[in-house]
């Protein structure tokens, strides 16, 4: 701001000690640092508020820019969906024209075949059923991997008997 080095300040302060004296020196220094104190409050203040309106600008700006945007992205999704619902129709004219009684049936009732979730639909038994099997055995997930021994890892684990009592002893 001002480029005033050390010298000029001890100028200032001996014509300052010369004109006022020692008795009134140090209540004029008092009085002067007061008025440069609330000159630099005041000066700190405006720029506050300059910065505030800034940032207060560049938000409004922001939203402005954020709230265009959503416009534009509302009218491109509004126009797709337009332009796909007039193919849907286009669609189902060409299929009500070339076959007439089906155009009221569901194009798809199912998954593809052969997609990951057609095979998964599928079981397949353990064991072919045979009406002299008395207990037949749970049926596995065609898509399971199978476990160590072979089998499905779905299939519970074999239980030890529990009571086995050796002979002569009660």
């Amino acid at each position: 701001m001002f480029d005033i080095g050390f010298s000029e300040l001890l100028l200032i302060a001996v014509v300052a000690l010369v004109v006022l004296g020692p008795e009134r020196l140090p209540k004029a220094a008092r009085f002067a640092g007061l008025w440069v104190r609330r000159a630099r409050n005041q000066w700190d203040s405006v720029k506050q508020e300059l910065e505030r309106e800034l940032h207060a600008d560049e938000i409004k700006r922001q939203f402005r820019e954020a709230q265009q945007s959503v416009q534009d992205t509302e009218a491109q999704l509004r126009a797709s969906g337009e332009a796909a619902r007039r193919q849907a129709e286009e669609l189902q004219r060409d299929v009500a024209r070339t076959d007439p009684g089906s155009a009221e049936e569901p194009l798809m009732t199912g998954p593809a075949p052969d997609s990951p979730a057609s095979v998964a639909q599928h079981v397949v038994p353990a064991t072919p059923d045979t009406p002299d099997t008395p207990d037949p055995e749970p049926q596995r997930d065609a898509m399971a991997p199978p476990g160590i021994d072979g089998g499905s890892p779905r299939d519970p684990a074999p239980v030890p008997p529990t009571d086995t009592v050796p002979e002569g002893k009660p």
